[in-house]
């Protein structure tokens, strides 16, 4: 390319002005990687400006999301809806522009990056992705499904564990069409990262069994760009590509230096940094020239229609194929999914089981993976104590030339062995769902959440449809301890704006969780499901159950012909409790209605309308919850039978009682509040 440099240089320019205006940001990395840029945007990168959401296209994740100018100062000019007046208005509020890429605000980001790692993890599940669709969907001469997942990252990517985690899957996984550019600048905020980071990448990556090329000098575009064809050779490994590149590159005296990291060059430097590039352009100015040389336009517009002809030709060869292909990358559910849920919802009633809310999950599953082909579950080395598993669901696998490997029925995997990789699991999932054509579910102990509670903020401030799993969900689980008994972690969970946390109490009100956690497209859900046998609730109707919270019991089911004097709220397992303190309480004349409420992130959505009608002011509130009793007080109750304390090693039948949730203790919890009122 002969103005290469000239179009590395423009990414240098927009990223040292647009951070100096901001009076913030991350020039550094821009610099360092602008002729990265210019190997694969400018050589290889298959996408359209016109069709940021074209389905075949390439897939590019920055995952040192820090240095985002580069990736604005990329779209710009390659020619997507971000004119100049957004790299301008770099970090102000409202921008398209925000401090690191975020999906959904601007136009061409992949994915919202930030948290070091993740981004790679993402495009892990991105191509693990693109892998299974293609596995699924193409047939001899039609290859619908046929694109990259590239990823820049840097050294702090690589010190995050869950770089480790996702790239030993990708190398399991062997996917061959992720190509990962690593920006081995040496530097990072504390400095010259030799003293605490002496990891040799090339041996790490080669024993993740990955194909690793370089060092190669990453300012020379040429060989980037040769190395980057060499990758896309590549049929049974994913391909590391090592970098060495200096941060800041251009600037006289930033470059090779923490400080050119993470803060503005300042006017001198800059004007300096001009002078050693050869860039006479006032800021934010960019020759006709370069433009010209970036504009992807027409060339992604070839692209596109090339790839509509194929589809074309596959969809009159196809045609089940291609319409049920088109409705998955849209996102839609099966037509069939709301008949599919009602009866699942009516199956649980009518069939009143009493069993772990695990099980009624994994019995809900059974009938969602026969009908939504779209579903891709997994566990984190606990499939049989999750029940992720279902009959629709074979285990994946790979044959040894890399291809997803077929069962004896001929069907491709659909439950995926994650391994012990709680976080690595999660931040995947998130990959998965921001490529579309699938919605992920995994499954792991409620505590673990812990683990993967970044890749669960990522999804809830992505809002990607991706369920999660939790199961072992409170001292109930037992013998095995405090470290395994969840006792802040559903409070904690509530937190994250935009995560539904459901804590269902049997079989239909775990039915209507699934549902409702499918039919959410821009939410995900978290399912926190009991260890114990739970037993069956007495209900009169179960529509109400999807609003979050619902009247359970009045005093008249407790055989007590008065209204009620106070209000029991409770969830999962502590529902059936509730109901037996309200008995004991009903012999004493106290009359109370139970009111379960699986989901308080559902509820609290509601109409003021509907949460005066569950819970009328008035009447005393007494929730029952083994957890913490941190996030009960919001709704105005007066005593809370929580636990805010870790539990202890013992079997269930004697952590109850020791720990006060007895119908007795509950009973007297109630009385104790109205005495006070």
């Amino acid at each position: 390319m002969a103005n290469a440099q000239l179009m590395a240089n423009a990414i240098r320019a927009l990223a040292m002005d647009a951070v100096q205006l901001a009076n913030s940001g991350h020039p550094g990395a821009p610099m360092g990687m602008a002729d990265m840029a210019v190997a694969l945007w400018g050589r290889h990168l298959r996408h359209n400006p016109a069709d940021p959401h074209w389905a075949n296209r390439d897939r590019f994740v920055l995952s040192n999301g820090h240095g985002s100018m580069l990736l604005y100062a990329l779209l710009h000019l390659t020619g997507y809806a971000l004119p100049i007046e957004e790299i301008k208005n770099f970090r102000q509020l409202h921008s398209k522009t925000a401090g690191h890429p975020e999906v959904g605000v601007t136009p061409g980001v992949e994915t919202t990056t930030g948290p070091l790692g993740q981004g790679l993890a993402n495009a892990v599940g991105m191509a693990l992705a693109e892998k299974l669709l293609a596995a699924e969907f193409n047939r001899e001469g039609h290859a619908i499904v046929d694109h990259h997942t590239y990823v820049f990252l840097g050294d702090g990517c690589l010190m995050e564990g869950i770089s480790h985690e996702a790239c030993a899957l990708a190398g399991a996984w062997k996917l061959s069409k992720l190509i990962a550019l690593y920006d081995d600048n040496g530097i990072s905020i504390d400095g010259r990262v030799s003293p605490w980071y002496v990891d040799d990448v090339a041996q790490r990556f080669n024993a993740y069994q990955w194909n690793v090329i370089g060092p190669v000098d990453g300012h020379n575009s040429d060989i980037v760009a040769a190395a980057i064809a060499q990758a896309r050779e590549e049929t049974d490994r994913p391909t590391l590509i090592i970098c060495k590149t200096h941060i800041g590159k251009g600037s006289p005296n930033r470059a090779n230096t923490a400080k050119a990291h993470g803060e503005p060059l300042g006017s001198e430097e800059i004007a300096l940094t001009r002078a050693a590039l050869g860039w006479k352009h006032a800021p934010f100015e960019i020759p006709r020239r370069v433009y010209a040389d970036w504009d992807a336009r027409r060339a992604g517009a070839k692209a596109q229609s090339a790839w509509d002809k194929r589809f074309a030709a596959y969809a009159k060869a196809w045609p089940e194929l291609a319409a049920e292909f088109s409705r998955r990358m849209a996102g839609e559910l099966p037509k069939s999914f709301a008949q599919t849920a009602v009866d699942a919802v009516v199956q649980a009633h009518a069939e009143a089981q009493s069993v772990a809310s695990r099980k009624a999950s994994q019995i809900t599953l059974e009938a969602f993976t026969a009908k939504i082909p779209e579903l891709l579950g997994g566990s984190a080395d606990l499939t049989g104590s999750n029940l992720t598993h279902t009959a629709s669901t074979p285990q994946l696998r790979f044959d040894k030339s890399g291809a997803v490997a077929r069962d004896a029925e001929g069907r491709t995997g659909r439950h995926i062995n994650y391994g012990v990789r709680e976080f690595g699991m999660a931040a995947i999932m998130n990959g998965i769902a921001l490529h579309g054509g699938f919605i992920p579910y995994g499954g792991t102990f409620l505590t673990f959440s812990d683990y993967s509670r970044n890749a669960l903020r990522m999804a809830a401030l992505m809002k990607q449809r991706v369920v999660h799993v939790f199961t072992h969900d409170s001292i109930g689980l037992g013998e095995d301890g405090p470290t395994h008994q969840a006792v802040e972690h559903a409070a904690s969970l509530r937190l994250i704006p935009g995560l539904d946390v459901w804590r269902p109490a049997d079989t239909a009100e775990t039915a209507v969780a699934w549902s409702v956690a499918l039919s959410n497209a821009s939410r995900p859900t978290a399912l926190l499901l009991s260890r114990q046998n739970l037993p069956y609730l007495p209900k009169k109707a179960v529509g109400d159950i999807s609003r979050g919270a619902y009247i359970l019991a009045e005093p008249q089911d407790a055989g007590l012909k008065k209204a009620a004097q106070a209000v029991i709220i409770a969830t999962g397992s502590e529902v059936s409790l509730a109901l037996a303190a309200q008995k004991l309480l009903a012999e004493k004349r106290i009359a109370v209605r139970v009111v379960s409420m699986p989901s308080n992130t559902t509820f609290d959505r509601e109409s003021l309308k509907y949460k005066k009608l569950v819970l009328p002011e008035g009447l005393p509130r007494i929730a029952v919850e083994m957890g913490v009793s941190e996030g009960w007080w919001k709704y105005g109750c007066a005593a809370v039978v929580g636990i805010d304390r870790f539990g202890e090693s013992a079997p269930a039948k004697v952590l109850l009682p020791y720990f006060g949730f007895t119908a007795e203790n509950v009973a007297a919890t109630v009385q104790a509040a109205l005495r006070r009122k």
